[in-house]
């Protein structure tokens, strides 16, 4: 059997475990694992014991449950209630304003976690009740909360785009820089989008009530003040890094104690919440290193049969497609994977046959990864099987149904689309940030 044929049954074979409801991490490190072993005997024992010294060795990998410990902290102890009521006090008077406000929360949620979920959740359980309360469209609402979450895994620091670094050995640094102003471009297009059809459509997003909006500027401020401090915790944390002051680890741990030493401050780090933070950060960090190991133990076996060098081939002198033909198709597959798959299953599925051959075509792989993240964010949020559909469905209230959430999500996705064409346009919305920084 040639390279070739056992990589496309290597493929073959990690998808169809995947179908059966394996574990990620599982699908991927077995097929690896009785791949190598065929093809090299006990020898190809060593793959694995390399990557996991590979994995062991990672420094930055310590950034992962500190700021996963960080996001963790700053939801269970409640200071994104205070975020949601600024921007219910601030933004109220303007018509469909708490779904703009419920975005601007989504993305200081995304400065504080780098997970979608964390967003979703507390968009679910803060945001929809107000807005559904307040004569909201349960369908643009649950759009909002949707798209907004998607968020958490551009706006640095992104946990995905820290395992985008990992497997494409790519620094950690200018991947969060190059996620800032496409995240922030994402959102402002989110945002305008709610604001026009909300003046086109009234009824869709009404302005708050006089008597809600009746509130002294001290009490305006004083709510301004508790909203920003998520943003001065990531300020004491990314600019001493910006500034190549602190290094990346170091920089997480700054991030996780003042994150942990506001909650005491505000006199709201009880016992549970430091239980449930820890427990959930332990359980988060384990479940992404399995999957990080497996993924490196089944592209070292790819990357040996010559799979690449091969798909490389078929693409461009074969079949004639050029570079951005294939870069198309690619983002394609994405959006077919994310119907049944979250990104980093995704992530590590695709990414020793799809981080190779970009570099071969001669793109830049942290403007890729950029690329990557859209995709799945969008992957994320189309039916039948995206996995956001579910998490809202989870959390959503009773009147609102699996069609509600089905419908509400087109025009936010079309809404990305734009987004990712835009990005793969003009490459210095992304590229600019991180070449200004370390070009200095």
């Amino acid at each position: 059997m040639s390279h070739e044929m056992i990589a496309l049954f290597m493929f073959a074979s990690m998808m169809l475990m995947l179908l059966t409801g394996q574990r990620v991490f599982g699908a991927i490190g077995a097929v690896g694992a009785i791949a190598a072993l065929a093809l090299w005997g006990t020898g190809g024992s060593d793959i694995a014991f390399a990557s996991a010294m590979k994995l062991m060795k990672w420094y930055p990998l310590l950034t992962l449950p500190m700021f996963i410990f960080m996001g963790y902290v700053l939801s269970e102890s409640k200071i994104a209630d205070d975020l949601y009521r600024m921007f219910h006090v601030w933004m109220g008077p303007v018509r469909g304003g708490l779904a703009i406000g419920t975005i601007g929360l989504m993305i200081l949620i995304s400065a504080m976690n780098g997970l979608s979920v964390a967003g979703m959740a507390i968009g679910a359980t803060i945001a929809l009740p107000e807005l559904l309360k307040r004569g909201y469209d349960k369908r643009m609402v649950t759009g909002v909360i949707q798209a907004g979450s998607s968020l958490g895994i551009l706006i640095p620091p992104s946990v995905v785009l820290v395992l985008y670094a990992m497997i494409a050995r790519q620094p950690v640094g200018q991947l969060w820089l190059a996620g800032v102003f496409p995240g922030l471009m994402m959102a402002g297009l989110f945002m305008a989008y709610i604001y026009i059809r909300c003046r086109l459509q009234p009824e869709l997003g009404p302005a708050l009530p006089p008597e809600e909006r009746d509130i002294s500027l001290n009490e305006k401020f004083r709510l301004l003040r508790a909203g920003l401090l998520p943003l001065f915790i990531f300020a004491v944390m990314m600019v001493p890094f910006v500034n190549g002051w602190t290094s990346l680890v170091e920089s997480s741990a700054v991030g996780a104690t003042t994150a942990f030493l506001a909650a005491v401050i505000k006199g709201r780090m009880t016992r549970a919440v430091f239980e449930v933070s820890v427990r959930q950060t332990l359980a988060i960090s384990c479940m992404f290193m399995w999957i990080i190991l497996a993924a490196l133990g089944f592209g070292a076996v790819f990357d040996g049969l010559g799979a690449v060098r091969a798909i490389d081939n078929l693409l461009t002198d074969q079949l004639g497609l050029n570079p951005w033909m294939i870069l198309i198709l690619m983002q394609l597959s994405f959006l077919i994977m994310g119907t049944f798959l979250d990104d980093t299953a995704m992530l590590v599925i695709v990414a020793p046959l799809y981080v190779p051959l970009v570099k071969a075509l001669g793109f830049d792989l942290i403007w890729y990864g950029v690329l990557y993240t859209i995709t799945t964010q969008i992957a994320y949020m189309t039916p039948p099987f995206g996995y956001n559909l579910f998490l809202m469905r989870a959390m959503a209230p009773p009147e609102i149904t699996l069609r509600d959430i089905y419908t509400s999500i087109a025009p936010f996705a079309l809404v990305m689309v734009l987004a990712l064409a835009v990005v793969m346009a003009f490459p210095q919305i992304a590229m600019w940030l991180p070449n200004f920084i370390y070009g200095k």
